[in-house]
């Protein structure tokens, strides 16, 4: 009770962080709290609102075009579902241990994707996003960085791309799929190169060891509070990001992108992972910020409705930012937000 209490204290107190060049504000799946995620909409808005960096996960089609999904199976952010000529196409697949039934991207050509229409992912909490369900399209990273490039030459500032390979090993082991080699192709092609602001983030640990074997670019290691990378099965995360596991990951990795409850303790305060972390060579980007109160801790939720929102995720990126995070991965808009 004491250290609760303690923690909400703490939260009410934390300020609200100014916009520095050193804390970067990495928009998660685009502003996906105002508009369906992975859509050049979102993407657009973060852009808009002040985020450093856009994150596209990024799935393969069947004719090797790299889109943005948050999975590879699709009936939980498109309308394929709901489209009879594409009922043939639903499949049960074991994915990184877990059976998902659906429809999947590498089963789809481009122009059959090109089809479909995205929706909210979750209208339970964001039902106003719902609003927007039908009117946008699954974009291409080559459209992503198209995006990027218009508005960076609108505004004259630059915006960083944070790309992540979803389910690498899958696909390459039961599709024949190698994200890695899609993934350099396209950054070869548009004219990208490690000089540009690029992170490059997966689960796994093989893919990371060949981009560092085969490029420059910067890379980061995600990293959940269970479970370990699909990849490897038997390593967990929780060794990984020891103080020793965390010398393994700076020989290939630039960054560790850390869930916030390995960064902040139960009482708010900070654990040993960004210390050691620097102490290895590597920087800490923290996920996930959401505005949404049925996603903050409840020393920084606003009234009692879990859909309401307020200025929690402000003042948790506060504290991230105290803690020595280098970034922070949000679903909302950070800089600019008008806080008490």
């Amino acid at each position: 009770m004491v250290r609760s209490l303690a923690l909400i204290a703490l939260l009410a107190l934390a300020p609200v962080p100014a916009a520095a060049d050193d804390f970067l504000i990495i928009a998660h799946r685009g502003a996906s709290a105002e508009r369906p995620e992975h859509t050049l909409a979102a993407y657009e808005l973060a852009i808009d609102k002040g985020a450093d960096y856009i994150e596209p996960d990024l799935v393969a089609t069947k004719d090797l075009v790299l889109v943005s999904r948050h999975e590879n199976e699709l009936s939980g952010t498109t309308d394929v579902a709901a489209r009879e000529e594409f009922e043939d196409r639903r499949r049960d697949k074991t994915i990184d241990g877990q059976k998902v039934a659906g429809w999947f991207a590498e089963d789809f050509t481009l122009a059959e994707l090109r089809t479909l229409r995205a929706k909210e992912r979750i209208p339970s909490v964001r039902s106003a996003n719902a609003r927007y369900d039908g009117l946008y399209q699954v974009p291409t990273f080559a459209e992503i960085v198209k995006l990027v490039r218009a508005k960076e030459a609108a505004t004259g500032r630059r915006i960083g791309l944070y790309p992540e390979l979803k389910h690498p090993e899958f696909l390459l082991q039961n599709a024949g799929i190698d994200m890695v080699d899609l993934l350099l192709r396209d950054l070869r092609d548009l004219g990208i190169t490690p000089a540009d602001p690029v992170f490059i983030q997966s689960f796994e640990v093989g893919p990371l060891q060949r981009l560092a074997q085969r490029s420059d670019f910067k890379l980061v290691q995600l990293v959940a509070p269970i479970a370990g990378p699909a990849d490897e099965p038997a390593m967990r995360y929780a060794e990984m990001v020891t103080s020793t596991g965390l010398v393994e990951v700076a020989k290939y990795a630039d960054g560790v992108g850390a869930h916030i409850a390995m960064i902040l303790g139960a009482d708010g305060t900070p654990t040993s992972l960004v210390a050691d972390a620097k102490a290895a060579g590597l920087q800490v980007h923290a996920w996930t910020l959401r505005p949404e109160n049925e996603f903050l801790p409840p020393g920084l939720r606003a009234g009692a409705d879990p859909k309401g929102t307020g200025c929690g995720d402000v003042q948790l990126a506060a504290m991230l930012k105290d803690a020595g995070v280098a970034g922070v991965f949000s679903d909302g808009a950070l800089k600019g937000r008008a806080c008490p």
